[in-house]
Formats: structure tokens, C-alpha cells, sequence
């Protein structure tokens, strides 16, 4: 028998959206928000299995899911899904984009153009489809719109292109939303995602982007001298769409360890 839904649920009607939710920061995210009574609609793209498992993780919290696989740079299959959840959960409260390609780390006189203009445009058109599809729901709701980002965009750091650029581009679409929504009580905000120990962090090891020089390079940079976790962006993101964050809209929350202080 599932757990019951907390007494003091902040989310007790409409869902949380979670696009990239089978990922391991995005199964963190809807962990996270069913822990906080929230319906939970989250994307996937092969990870099906995957996916499976974070529904039954949002449904042993008393909450209800919903799974799909979208491809994000399609907006008319976006929009269906957004539509589909609304209709299932009766609104969306919050938007969340937590997906994007697989990283390489090239340095920038070894990056093809085409591989360029590939991470750049899934990444950058998943999460404005996403978001922007979403603002017609969200405005009903006066929820909120969330993307995760880099701490590369305050303090670059060398092979980061990749992830950098198209998230510098995200969070003017995060400010943009803020600055032209908040009239409808919507409000936008980003997670720069530090290094952290879930996700691609075993791919990145593996493939060689990320050698014991470099983490220990980057454990010595860090004020807080050790990596993170997938919780501990679940967190923050779960924060910034809560109402204790009902104030806050238009900025970025890097939870870094203080890599971009």
C-alpha cells in the first residue's frame, strides 16, 4: 500500500511535468516532487525501463504518474503530450526541463560544426518546446516553468562548449519567460547543475572526459571540496517551484559546491 500523500502537499491539484524525467537528475526531480504530494507526467526517450521504475516510484508515494516517449524537438508531439497530461491531471502547475543529449567534451578547435549544431538544437528546441508549450496551462495555474543549467555559464570551463553555449541560450529563454509571463503569475527560474556523482557522470568517466586528474582538479576548486548529487538538484528545483520560492523569478540557482563563485 502506498505511502500517504504529506498533509501539508503543496501540489494537491494539476501535475508536474518532467521532461527527461527517466534521466538520473530527472527521476530525482519526480521523486522529489511526489514526496511533496505532486502528480508527476514525465517524458522519456529510450529509456522505457527506466521510466517504468520512477512511475512506480511516484505511485508507492501516493501520487499518480504518467510516462511518454517524446521527442522533444518535435513541438506537435510536445504539445500533444502536454495536452494529454493536462487532461489527465486536470492542469499542469509546473514545467520542468531536465533532459539533452549525451556530452562529449571536444575542445573547441576539435568540435565539428555539425556535432555543434546538433547538441545545440536538441537541447536548446527540447526546452523551449517544452516550456513554451507549456505556458498556456501554466498560466491557469500561475505554476511555474524550471530548466535545468550549467555553472559553465558564470565560469567556463575548458572542453564545456557543449553543454555551455546551448544553456546560455536557455537561460535567456528562462529570463524572457520571466520578464513576459510574470504578469500571469508565472514564474521561471534555472538549476546550474555542478559536477555531480548521477547522470552521466559514469559515461564521462568511462569515455575519458573525465579522469582522476581532472575530478581531483575539480574537488580542489570546489568550496565545498566534494561533488553532488542528483538529490541535490532535485532539491533546489523543488524549492524554486514551491510556494517558499513565490518571490523568487528570472534567476539562475547554481548548486555547485561553489564552483562559480
Amino acid at each position: 500500500m502506498g505511502k500517504a500523500a504529506p498533509a501539508t502537499a503543496r501540489y494537491a491539484s494539476g501535475a508536474v511535468i518532467v521532461a527527461g524525467g527517466s534521466g538520473a537528475i530527472g527521476a530525482a526531480i519526480c521523486r522529489r516532487f511526489a514526496a511533496a504530494g505532486a502528480n508527476v507526467a514525465l517524458t522519456y526517450h529510450r529509456g522505457l525501463e527506466r521510466a517504468e521504475k520512477v512511475a512506480a516510484d511516484v505511485r508507492a508515494l501516493a501520487c499518480e504518474a504518467l510516462i511518454a516517449p517524446v521527442d522533444l524537438t518535435d513541438k506537435t508531439v510536445v504539445r500533444d503530450f502536454i495536452r494529454t497530461a493536462a487532461e489527465r491531471f486536470g492542469g499542469i502547475h509546473t514545467a520542468v526541463y531536465a533532459a539533452g543529449p549525451m556530452l562529449t567534451m571536444p575542445h573547441i578547435s576539435h568540435c565539428d560544426p555539425d556535432d555543434f549544431r546538433a547538441h545545440v538544437s536538441i537541447d536548446l528546441f527540447g526546452c523551449y518546446n517544452i516550456l513554451q508549450g507549456s505556458l498556456s496551462e501554466l498560466r491557469k495555474s500561475r505554476g511555474s516553468a524550471i530548466s535545468v543549467g550549467t555553472p559553465a555559464i558564470r565560469r567556463y570551463a575548458a572542453k564545456d562548449l557543449l553543454s555551455s553555449a546551448p544553456k546560455a541560450a536557455i537561460e535567456s529563454i528562462i529570463r524572457g519567460i520571466a520578464c513576459e509571463e510574470g504578469r500571469y503569475g508565472i514564474r521561471a527560474n534555472m538549476v546550474g547543475v555542478g559536477v555531480i556523482t548521477d547522470g552521466m557522470y559514469s559515461e564521462l568517466v568511462g569515455n575519458g572526459d573525465f579522469t582522476d586528474k581532472w575530478l581531483d582538479a575539480t574537488r580542489k576548486i570546489l568550496a565545498l571540496r566534494r561533488l553532488g548529487t542528483a538529490e541535490d538538484i532535485a532539491e533546489a528545483i523543488e524549492f524554486l517551484a514551491s510556494d517558499r520560492a513565490k518571490f523568487i523569478t528570472g534567476q539562475t540557482l547554481m548548486v555547485d559546491g561553489g564552483y562559480a563563485l
